[in-house]
């Protein structure tokens, strides 16, 4: 991608996963099918949430209760199983398998206020996003969850 432009007041848009594997000396995952959907899930947790506040400290400085009280609305498995279930006919594939060993990986815990069906939703949805996120594919990321936020008045 583009290279810093010193002085100019652009930034350089630059692939973030190579800059924090190699300063801290991580292999690179080869292949992101291979691991867990857990584990994909764990990673695209993180994901949707940087995405999530991204959103909200875009709209102005305000006092982190606030911050925190308008990312819940977008970060819960109710939430996040409703955007799947709108996005499920747009997946690749790919993705859709994704989802589906996310959704039906044995899960041992369950959200407070979600059902069972939700948090394994939610898992599928998180799994994608973790999967995306692995093989530098940014742009489907946010094509997806701007789109789910979208279609539920959350953005």
């Amino acid at each position: 991608m583009g290279e810093g432009l010193s002085g100019t007041g652009q930034e350089a848009r630059t692939d973030f996963r190579p800059v924090i594997r190699e300063a801290l000396g991580l292999p690179e995952v080869k292949d992101p099918a291979l691991l867990s959907p857990l584990n994909l899930a764990y990673l695209g947790d993180n994901i949707y949430e940087l995405v999530n506040r991204s959103i909200a400290v875009s709209a102005g400085s305000r006092s982190v209760q606030k911050l925190h009280r308008e990312c819940l609305a977008r970060a819960n498995a109710g939430t996040q199983a409703k955007i799947a279930g709108l996005l499920y006919d747009d997946f690749t594939e790919e993705e859709a398998a994704v989802f589906r060993r996310g959704r039906n990986a044995e899960v041992h815990t369950k959200a407070k206020n979600a059902t069972y069906a939700e948090y394994h939703d939610a898992t599928g949805l998180e799994a994608v996003v973790g999967y995306l996120y692995l093989l530098g594919r940014y742009e489907r990321i946010t094509e997806l969850l701007k789109r789910g936020f979208e279609a539920l008045g959350l953005l």
